[in-house]
Order: C-alpha cells, then sequence, then structure tokens
C-alpha cells in the first residue's frame, strides 16, 4: 500500500477551536443540526475530561503503526491525532510511549476507530485518548499508508485541521469552513437551555414550555382517569 503524508494542511482559526472548546459534543452537534458524531462504539478511556483541537489524520493498514510514527512529526500544538485503518482492526496500535511523543508537541488527545493500550498509563500522564477497542495485541511497522488526507471514521468524514472535540458522551467532527458558525450557534444553544433549565427549576413542565400538550393532542393521545381506563380494558 502506497501513500503520501501531506504538510502544512489548512487548519481551523485557533480562537475558533477554544471557542467550541467550551460546549459540550451534544451542544455541538444539536448546533450543526444533528451531525458531524462519531459512533457509540468509540469511547474515553478517561472520565470528566473535554478536548478541542484540529485533526492531523492517519489512514494505517490495521495491525501496522508505521503511519503514527510519521503522523507525530506532523503534529503540533493544539492538534489532536485520528487515526483509522483500510479494513477494521482493533489492534493496540497506540499507546503510552506514542502519548510522551505526542504530549512533547502539544498535542491534545488521539481518536482511534481501532484499538489502544497502556490506558492506565494513559490516564496517569494526563493524556485523553478515544477509542473502539482497549486491546494488548501489539502491531508492527511494515506498510506505507497516509497523513493528513481525508478519513472516514465511523460514518464521517475527517480531513486535516477539522475540529475535533471530544468528551464523556463521544466525538463529534466540525468542518473547519463551519467552525466559527457553529461555535455562535453553539453559545446560543447554551444559553437557550440555561433559560429551560431555569424555568425547570421553577416548576414549569417541559409539556408546556414546549408546547407538547398540542402535540399529544394532534397524536390522540388522551388523558384518562385510573377507573375509568381500567373499566374500558375489561
Amino acid at each position: 500500500m502506497s501513500g503520501v503524508i501531506v504538510t502544512d494542511p489548512p487548519k481551523a482559526a485557533r480562537q475558533d477551536v477554544e471557542a467550541l472548546g467550551a460546549f459540550g459534543v451534544a451542544t455541538i452537534s444539536e448546533a450543526m443540526g444533528r451531525t458531524g458524531l462519531l459512533g457509540p462504539e468509540i469511547r474515553p478511556v478517561q472520565q470528566g475530561v473535554r478536548i478541542a483541537g484540529t485533526a492531523v489524520t492517519v489512514l494505517s493498514w490495521p495491525g501496522d503503526n508505521l503511519m503514527i510514527h510519521a503522523a507525530v512529526e506532523q503534529c503540533g500544538e493544539g492538534d489532536v491525532l485520528v487515526v483509522t485503518t483500510t479494513s477494521p482492526s482493533t489492534d493496540g496500535m497506540f499507546g503510552e510511549l506514542f502519548a510522551t511523543a505526542l504530549r512533547a508537541r502539544g498535542v491534545r488527545g488521539v481518536v482511534t476507530g481501532a484499538g489502544i493500550r497502556d490506558t492506565q498509563e494513559l490516564r496517569d500522564m494526563g493524556f485523553a485518548a478515544w477509542a473502539r477497542a482497549v486491546s494488548s495485541q501489539g502491531t508492527v511497522k511494515a506498510t506505507g499508508g497516509s497523513v493528513n488526507v481525508p478519513i472516514a471514521l465511523d460514518g464521517q468524514v475527517v480531513r486535516p485541521g477539522d475540529v475535533i472535540v471530544a468528551d464523556d458522551d463521544g466525538v463529534v467532527v466540525v468542518p473547519r469552513e463551519r467552525a466559527r458558525e457553529t461555535a455562535e450557534r453553539s453559545r446560543a444553544r447554551e444559553a437557550k437551555e440555561a433559560a429551560t433549565r431555569e424555568a425547570f427549576i421553577g416548576g414549569q413542565l417541559g409539556l408546556d414550555r414546549y408546547g407538547l400538550r398540542e402535540t399529544l393532542e394532534r397524536l390522540d393521545v388522551s388523558y384518562q382517569p385510573y377507573g375509568a381506563w381500567e373499566a374500558e380494558r375489561s
């Protein structure tokens, strides 16, 4: 398998990345029209951590981490390494040594559709990771691949320089051209949710705040006292 290592791809503006990092994955996805989410199988190995950064993408052969080594050189401050393989793989392609090298370059975390290992060491050193699998199975370094090209990961296209936001709820991809717009929409959505939260604290019901009583009526969902309902059933 031949490949290419693309250098200096375009990236989302740093201020837009930082703005998106203030919001949760669910909020950002909703702000983009419920799009951008990676699948629920890609899970964090830690809890209580949120990262936001620009993607450095890796396309590797399954069971081979050569191109991750190549990608380290292309990583810099504020990046997130995003790894996929040409066919499904759960081998432990990423571990503590990679994390050490990436942290020295200012990388904020890793997202992989394959497997990772050394999870306790990653937690101890504070290097954030999201993966499809945890596996001690090692890999080789023998097959070419690509770095900083568009990749497909769990139904999403991730391009180098796109924004990756990840937290306990999963991972969302924000196209670099939409980073500022999405940050603004996320801010507006969070303000709206804050107002709703206060209303709920004050006792208002979602049925009334969202106008859902009319929806129930339109769907012919009725209210009945228990006695009448029980009599109707018998």
